[in-house]
């Protein structure tokens, strides 16, 4: 491990740590006569009902502090969110999507984490290969729990064939090992053609399933392939015919797991059904959404979310105009959306832009990776309305910077029309449509 860094850069006012007398540039040095070398010691050290704290002020002085702790957050932040570095990936995937990065962008965008740490605060998916033995009882110890895991396949030679890496064999072992100790786990399958899918991926599913209850979900989601492959594994996307097939597959598998242990387990993201032609699953049939944010079920989402905020939408003269751009697979759906507004909304007009992306080239069709340039010049003639619309997942976190570093304020220059980002919900996504509250 990196040395710890454990000085305080922010404390949140009126927290525990605020009443306590803690400032930014104080520094925790024990918790309970202990010292801490990360984020995950922190937070399992300050569980305790009391926490004595032993701090360095900013001016070199010692001080004990306790702290009678209801299991509220201390409202402590570092200088370094994992107080120590975040571990960089040792693997060489043959999917890897930053290897298909073209040069030129922020230095940020090629840092591959691999960190369980990151897995538990934030929901990053991790591989495994770079955790020691020690490390993994360390994690069952503190009870870290559920872990976010990429596994592509069980097995072992398949996937260290996958991710480059000799160590990437003992993903199942490591895993087995969790689920002994009742640590959860969420599941990620990056499917690729010819390689891990077929009775590959059968054998993945049933894996995964044996360990029921302790994994919470699988996600199934496409290779993504980028123009920018020079030198790299030869991977080919998904056909129409190729994509139907996986559904059916999944399908048979949620059906027998449903009726053999009460739940799907696994799930197909987005992409599967829009490239093959199948209609998406209702909202229910994605059991509370697991796995949102790989793409698993947000059209269904969506769709249950607008069908109720659309039946809020009052009959009254309005005058607006509207354009969204989108990718190019998600594009059907939203049009759809679109129409019903118009039909429920008079006098309101919407316009969907489906916007190719050029900049990464390739495959790449969904809306999170459409980047700034390509807006702007694609919309370029397109008839000014009184807003542009783009979901919110073509920008960068709390940013308004788009992937290619454009930043909404470049874009809406170049177009002469005020952008708005719109969250991946229903009532949402209709209140900007309308330019109002429903309630």
């Amino acid at each position: 491990m990196h040395k710890a860094d454990t000085t305080i850069a922010y404390v949140e006012p009126g927290s525990l740590a605020d009443r306590a007398g803690l400032e930014p540039g104080d520094r925790l040095v024990k918790i309970n006569g202990h010292t801490f070398h990360d984020i995950l010691e922190y937070r399992y050290l300050v569980s305790e009902a009391e926490v004595e704290l032993e701090a360095e002020k900013k001016n070199g002085a010692a001080e004990i502090i306790t702290i009678e702790n209801d299991y509220e957050d201390l409202g402590i932040e570092f200088k370094e969110a994992l107080v120590d570095k975040a571990q960089s990936c040792t693997n060489k995937c043959i999917f890897c999507f930053i290897d298909q990065l073209p040069k030129g962008m922020r230095e940020t965008v090629y840092f591959k984490d691999d960190d369980t740490r990151l897995s538990f605060l934030q929901g990053n998916y991790v591989t495994l290969t770079n955790m020691r033995d020690e490390e993994i009882d360390r994690l069952i110890a503190m009870r870290v729990s559920p872990i976010n895991i990429s596994v592509h396949a069980t097995e072992p030679e398949l996937r260290i064939k996958m991710l480059g890496n000799r160590f990437a064999g003992k993903c199942f072992d490591i895993m087995k090992k969790l689920a002994r100790n009742n640590i959860r786990m969420n599941c990620q399958i990056v499917l690729c053609p010819e390689i891990n899918d077929g009775a590959h991926l059968d054998k993945t599913i049933s894996d995964l399933a044996s360990l029921s209850p302790y994994v919470n979900s699988v996600s199934v989601v496409p290779v993504g392939l980028t123009r920018y492959r020079e030198g790299l594994y030869s991977l080919r996307l998904f056909t129409a015919e190729e994509s139907r097939g996986v559904t059916e597959q999944v399908t048979s598998w949620q059906q027998r797991l449903l009726k053999k242990t009460g739940s799907r387990l696994v799930f197909l993201s987005d992409e599967f059904y829009l490239n093959g032609g199948v209609p998406v699953p209702d909202a229910e049939d994605y059991e509370g959404f697991p796995q949102l944010e790989n793409g698993v079920g947000l059209i269904a989402s969506m769709r249950e979310e607008f069908e109720s905020a659309a039946g809020l939408i009052e009959k009254k003269p309005r005058k607006r105009s509207v354009t969204i751009a989108t990718g190019e697979l998600a594009a059907g759906f939203i049009k759809e959306l679109a129409l019903e507004i118009e039909r429920r909304a008079e006098g309101v007009s919407v316009s969907v832009r489906a916007v190719k992306n050029n900049f990464f080239g390739g495959g790449v069709n969904v809306a999170g990776l459409v980047c700034g340039c390509d807006i702007a010049e694609q919309l370029k003639d397109a008839p000014k309305t009184d807003a542009l619309l783009i979901p919110c997942s073509m920008l960068r976190g709390d940013d308004d910077i788009f992937l290619d570093d454009t930043t909404v304020a470049d874009v809406e220059a170049a177009l002469g029309m005020k952008i708005t980002s719109v969250l991946n919900d229903g009532y949402d996504f209709v209140e900007k449509v309308l330019g109002e509250e429903l309630f």
